[in-house]
């Protein structure tokens, strides 16, 4: 066992020196290849992060939305659906919501109004996200301008700023009274936005939801798992999405390793030929060039993911989150938890380091196996 050792420690320490002697070609290599990871490791990593914040976001969200579709189209629902549909067994409490989207056409933002009954704002007064009161320019005290479906000109006074850590749900958030939400949007009484549902036993919800449908067939029923998924999906799409853009450098990537799995050098062929006349089996060839292609792999692999890591959760990922978050002109401002999942780790480690080393591996042995006395005149 002490002599397996042994000669594995030689061989690893002459791989390193034999790269050291390359340094200058090995350093390149090590450095497009640890780019290459860690912009692939960057979209897995926030991706995977965003889909964490949305599940831990859903967490307080209703069991069921049930929302009245006319001509395909989300429309308002009467509150005597809210009744119905709360005495259906298994349903625990039915509370008709109201909320719409306002485009301010001075900062061409785009606002979320929501009215809140029991411990909202007074008439008159609103609570605002942090990224309204960034965008506006206003502050706990100051009056927001808004125009009313009417096209009246309403001013709101500011009651309060919810907080930073609210920012990621909150940030285009107005939260005002049902009066003056009626009010501003012409909303007819007797009619809400969407109900938000409660239900007691979660395995009932897809029965539930059945039962709404039978008795409403304008109705739709959305889940929570529904949601949830819908978030999931959008962030693959544009996880992927971004991946696309970047094929063109990780396609120059692949050439690369498929031209170093093409063929070695000359100076490395004369080095396999050298070790050979002297005494090294092909398997201690072969092991050395696995231990080459493995530390240099491993290095990028390593350090790429390191910068993924930096990237995306300590300068929030400002190369590419645009195109992960979508356009808007109201962003909202927050740090990602991080969130990292190890089957993805897998993932990325076998597509990025195991076919490297096998690149390696493979002329390697040609040269090996081949006569010593040709391999150093080559």
């Amino acid at each position: 066992m002490n002599r397996l050792i042994e000669r594995h420690r030689g061989i690893i320490d002459f791989a390193c020196s034999s790269l050291l002697r390359r340094k200058g070609k090995n350093i390149s290599l090590v450095l497009v290849y640890t780019l290459m990871v860690a912009v692939v490791a960057s979209v897995i990593f926030f991706v995977q992060a965003l889909k964490r914040e949305a599940a831990l976001i859903l967490k307080e969200a209703p069991d069921m939305v049930v929302q009245r579709m006319v001509a395909g189209r989300h429309d308002l629902i009467p509150l005597s659906y809210g009744e119905k549909i709360g005495a259906i067994r298994g349903v625990g409490a039915v509370h008709p919501r109201l909320w719409g989207y306002y485009y301010d056409p001075v900062y061409r933002a785009n606002y979320t109004l929501m009215a809140r009954g029991d411990g909202g704002p007074a008439e008159g007064r609103v609570v605002i996200g942090s990224g309204v009161a960034r965008t506006a320019w206003i502050a706990a005290g100051d009056l927001l301008t808004l125009r009313s479906a009417a096209g009246d000109p309403t001013l709101l006074q500011v009651d309060a700023i919810l907080p930073d850590s609210s920012e990621l749900v909150a940030a285009d958030l107005i939260i005002m009274s049902e009066p003056d939400f009626r009010a501003f949007f012409s909303f007819p009484a007797g009619k809400a936005t969407d109900l938000a549902l409660t239900v007691a036993n979660r395995s009932e919800l897809a029965t539930i939801a059945a039962k709404i449908v039978r008795q409403f067939p304008d109705s739709r029923p959305i889940l929570k798992s529904e949601m949830l998924r819908t978030y999931e999906s959008v962030f693959d799409w544009r996880g992927g999405m971004i991946v696309v853009i970047l094929g063109a450098a990780i396609l120059a990537f692949l050439i690369f390793a498929w031209d170093k799995a093409t063929g070695l050098s000359a100076e490395e062929r004369k080095e396999i030929g050298i070790l050979k006349s002297i005494g090294w089996e092909t398997g201690d060839v072969l092991l050395l060039k696995t231990w080459e292609g493995a530390i240099v792999s491993l290095t990028a692999f390593l350090f790429g993911t390191i910068l993924a890591y930096v990237h995306i959760f300590f300068f929030s990922a400002s190369l590419f989150a645009p195109a992960l978050k979508g356009w808007s002109v109201l962003y909202p401002r927050f740090s990602l938890t991080p969130a990292v999942d190890p089957y993805q780790i897998a993932v990325l480690f076998f597509l990025t380091v195991v076919p490297y080393s096998v690149a390696t591996i493979i002329p390697s042995w040609r040269t090996a196996t081949a006569d010593p006395d040709a391999a150093m005149r080559s």
